[in-house]
């Protein structure tokens, strides 16, 4: 008998190894499918789909297998759905191609890749390259699906082409407003639905956001942008380095080009956590996550106005995910996951707060610390002697009106401690 709990795949030892076999299916539906997905479909005992919509594709003189609609909310379900079928033939019906940005991924993590047979379908993506005629490898992709509008943001770039997976009929107005508020009204914007379907397929004309204003139509929709920065708005790069205006801030911000040299130091890499300890406005969490679309961030900030502003700027920059922790360090690290690198802005005379940061850190992880203070000088040149790493002295002059001349303003150099542990 099989242990509770457990799920095809993860079988315990003498137990039948059950793979589970993932069928990608487009808006043209069982006509649409290869004979080798049909088939899978056919000998399957239980078909698990997306809702009623989708299971309704197939039609039930030849695929008679029990249907099981997913629940809501989908990733924290598939255990147990697939645990509550333990031991029969499963099938999964997933929309497109079932390993991007879809349910292929949650499959695989928990069954494991070695016991998931995946059939997979043309992607919504993929049609609406073939549609624009835009080449796939060059066209930039954004699921609004479960997240915040606000994640657009940080791929907008004046001439970039965008797919934006669409949550409802309601996802083209909103990425228009979110256009215009950003900058790139300009922008223009087709709306491609029931891709694939023999009738029902429609491509909307190109508009600008600007002047969108379409009714909702159908759910199953992309969104297709090609980004057009208007003349007023800022340029914001794809680098670390952002101009400081692009913050709202109190002063308390590393500036730009401290900024840059701060986030080369700490070198963000693809899925790795920052501490950005002391955020004062978040910049440089929200620079760090904007290298990449897997890096993560966590703010700790004890100025609860500071905080509700770094969250304003993490919105409006592109990473609404950033984590914000309302709470004094070192204190306030106390149970966060484990970072890859730590940055410490503000505060390294507080008790403990440079142990604790670095007791934090595994073997490989990174703590860059800034000061611009001689107490804190002081204390990252002991930890330099004790450490090793790198310790250098950033300083940035400004050239400035002298009366009819120009000459140069130096800012306050910074102190600053990188080391890999």
């Amino acid at each position: 008998m099989r242990p509770a709990g457990s799920v095809p795949g993860r079988e315990q030892p003498g137990e039948p190894r059950t793979p589970v076999t993932v069928v990608g299916v487009g808006a043209d539906g069982w006509h649409g499918l290869p004979e080798a997905s049909r088939a899978a479909l056919r000998a399957a005992e239980v078909v698990v789909g997306g809702g009623a919509r989708q299971l309704a594709l197939l039609p039930e003189d030849e695929v008679r297998a029990e249907r099981v609609a997913w629940p809501s909310p989908l990733r924290p379900a598939v255990p147990r759905v697939l645990a509550a079928h333990a031991g029969r033939r499963i099938a999964v019906l997933a929309s497109g191609d079932p390993m991007f940005h879809g349910v292929g991924r949650a499959l695989a993590e928990t069954v494991g890749a070695e016991r998931l047979r995946v059939l997979p379908h043309p992607s919504s993506v993929s049609y609406a390259c073939a549609r624009l005629g835009w080449p796939l490898e060059d066209t930039g992709t954004v699921s609004l699906v479960g997240r915040d509008p606000d994640t657009l943001t940080a791929a907008l770039h004046d001439g970039r082409r965008l797919l934006v997976l669409s949550a409802d009929a309601a996802t083209p107005a909103r990425v228009a407003a979110l256009l215009r508020e950003r900058g790139y009204g300009p922008s223009a914007l087709r709306v491609l639905e029931q891709l694939g379907h023999p009738t029902r397929e429609r491509l909307t004309p190109a508009a600008p956001a600007d002047g969108w204003d379409a009714p909702p139509g159908d759910p199953l929709n992309i969104v297709a942008v090609e980004c057009r920065r208007a003349p007023d708005a800022p340029r914001l790069g794809a680098v670390p380095g952002l101009p400081d205006d692009a913050y709202e801030h109190d002063g308390q911000l590393t500036k730009r080009y401290v900024r840059a040299a701060t986030l080369a130091a700490l070198a963000p890499a693809p899925g790795e956590l920052l501490w950005d300890v002391g955020g004062g406005s978040g910049s440089v969490g929200i620079e760090w996550m904007r290298t990449h679309r897997r890096c993560r961030a966590i703010s700790v900030e004890r100025d609860p106005v500071r905080a509700d502003r770094i969250e304003r700027n993490a919105a409006a920059l592109g990473v609404p995910g950033l984590r914000v922790v309302r709470a004094a360090a070192p204190d306030g690290l106390a149970g966060l996951p484990v970072p890859d690198a730590v940055f410490i802005g503000g505060g390294l005379t507080a008790p403990g707060l440079l142990d604790a940061c670095w007791d934090a850190l595994p073997a490989g992880g990174r703590l860059v610390a800034n000061t611009v203070t001689l107490e804190s000088e002081a204390l990252l040149a002991d930890r330099y002697r004790r450490h090793g790493g790198e310790l250098v002295r950033l300083a940035v002059s400004h050239a400035v009106p002298v009366g009819g001349f120009t000459g140069w303003r130096q800012a306050m150099p910074v102190t600053q401690w990188s080391v890999t542990k």
